[in-house]
């Protein structure tokens, strides 16, 4: 099936469809002492602060053609952080035909928002291995909308605005509308994989692996990272300053700590 966007602005009422997009992203730092762990904390609490996230967040909802009638945002002690955004949404007859295709979105130039018919929300999970010097920045950003143009088209934005080890990504749409002679449309637009909204170049850096559910309108895509420098993973220093034993045994942590993350499980070494 396939609709134009003239096609869509004809629907009966309002559109009923609820499009979900959930991203979930993990940055991994290796700290080795409890002085670089706290170091570390308060990078993250400094970098993905509410105010920086309620911009990131406005931009959200100017890639969706949405308008943010309300902001809620909170800093936490110890670290963390959540901004909700309620949104409306904007005019149809204004988006760019290109805003319905199964492709990657914008990265503009330039917390959570609350919506009349959609939200978008983040919140921040900063931790650490009690033991082995491993700690992680987990973000998940919520976008969920009943407008013509998919939360989708943010994803390739969203990527660009952390630095990302792992993402876990579902999409889904949910209930249903209807066209001007009554009858039930499921999903409006086409969508075969959360890989075609995501751009080649950042595919290239990534595993990824599928997992979808066609005839439920449930998409899921999980990706990690295949290459990197040990010197991005290391606080306060560059991996020249370790032997290369140790260089090993990090690498080797920290590529043990992003596997289990996107297998969703512990891995015995």
């Amino acid at each position: 099936m396939s609709l134009t966007p003239e096609q869509r602005i004809t629907l009966h009422g309002f559109n009923n469809l609820t499009k979900s997009l959930a991203f979930n992203m993990y940055d991994i730092c290796y700290t080795k002492t409890k002085e670089e762990r706290e170091a570390y904390l308060a990078y993250i609490d400094e970098q993905y602060n509410s105010e920086r996230l309620t911009k990131i967040l406005k931009t959200v909802t100017d890639i969706i053609g949405a308008h943010v009638l309300n902001i809620a945002r909170q800093d936490y002690e110890p670290q963390g952080a959540s901004v909700t955004i309620l949104v409306s949404e904007g005019p149809v007859e204004t988006a760019p035909n290109e805003s319905f295709e199964e492709s990657p979105g914008p990265i503009p130039e330039a917390v959570v928002a609350a919506l009349d018919k959609s939200h978008i929300t983040v919140h921040t999970y900063p931790e650490y291995h009690p033991d082995e010097g491993i700690s992680t920045f987990r973000a998940d950003i919520d976008v969920s909308t009943c407008g013509e143009i998919s939360p989708l088209k943010a994803l390739n934005y969203m990527i660009h605005s952390f630095d990302t080890d792992i993402m876990t990504i579902d999409y889904r749409v949910r209930g249903f509308t209807r066209d001007i002679t009554g009858h039930k449309l499921f999903i409006d637009h086409e969508i075969s994989s959360i890989q075609n909204y995501i751009p080649d170049e950042i595919i290239d850096q990534y595993d990824m692996i599928d997992v979808n559910v066609y005839q439920e309108n449930i998409f899921h895509t999980k990706c990690k990272l295949r290459e990197f420098d040990l010197n991005n993973y290391l606080f306060g220093y560059t991996k020249d300053k370790l032997s290369p034993a140790e260089q090993k045994v990090i690498t080797e942590q920290l590529r043990h700590e992003m596997d289990e993350i996107f297998y969703g499980k512990n891995i015995t070494r």
